[in-house]
């Protein structure tokens, strides 16, 4: 099963996000992947950690910075691969080996800028375990979009964020295919 979160930016997608992840360890599902917050100093935001679900390790996907190769900015930011590969790219092949639920925040222009990123969160989607993943609003990737035409597909509103993450926890725990029985 696939779940995707998505909507307009700041509307809340990665706190709806956060909200199932902590839902779904509290049913004694193991939950993998990557959540991307961002980094605010002043008010001001100046980049995206990444952040391993199981273990904890993080890394900088990106931050701002004048002084980036194009091939690794978008927008202000600037890509850091090293972090992206070693956090990122592990944290996703991990989860699809050893978690109930693979979490990916998000399938976005930074993340799909690694092309070892962009794989891991392709094999994550074909894998036939359960997926929830916050996909950016202009997500145009043609092999990507493709494995999430068969997707439950929920975009956050103001009016519904607040009840979201109770559905969603439904819907994951209702579909569950994996190793732990839901009914203890």
């Amino acid at each position: 099963m696939i779940i995707v979160v998505t909507g307009r930016p700041g509307i809340g997608k990665t706190t709806v996000f956060i909200k199932v992840v902590e839902e779904v360890r509290k049913q004694g599902l193991t939950v993998g992947g990557i959540v991307c917050p961002e980094v605010r100093s002043s008010g001001v935001r100046v980049g995206f950690k990444i952040v391993d679900l199981m273990s904890g390790s993080q890394g900088w996907l990106a931050y701002t910075s004048t002084n980036c190769p194009n091939a690794l900015r978008v927008g202000k930011y600037c890509i850091n691969v090293g972090d992206a590969i070693s956090v990122g790219v592990k944290a996703i092949v991990d989860a699809v080996k050893n978690a109930d639920v693979v979490c990916i925040d998000e399938i976005g222009p930074m993340e799909l800028r690694i092309r070892e990123l962009r794989d891991a969160i392709i094999h994550a989607l074909e894998s036939s375990g359960n997926v929830l993943v916050v996909v950016h609003q202009k997500l145009n990737d043609p092999k990507i979009v493709r494995l999430l035409k068969t997707a439950v597909v929920h975009e956050v509103t103001l009016g519904n964020r607040e009840l979201l993450p109770s559905i969603i926890k439904r819907e994951l725990l209702g579909g569950f295919k994996g190793r732990k029985s839901l009914y203890k």
